[in-house]
């Protein structure tokens, strides 16, 4: 094997470790929480910022 193919395999193997990590260890994502995709970009405006005070 070359040290090209060595990598690509620790680069793959690391990631698929990873993922398995971050799916065993995260909390199930519970949907009914979520907001629906049609309140995105709802026109509502951002408060609380400091770049959304008036000058």
């Amino acid at each position: 094997m070359t040290r090209h193919t060595t990598l690509r395999l620790v680069f793959w193997a690391a990631l698929a470790a990873f993922l398995a990590w971050d799916w065993s260890s995260s909390k199930p994502v519970d949907l009914r929480l979520e907001p629906p995709l049609i309140a995105a970009g709802s026109g509502q405006a951002a408060a609380g910022g400091h770049c959304s005070m008036p000058d």
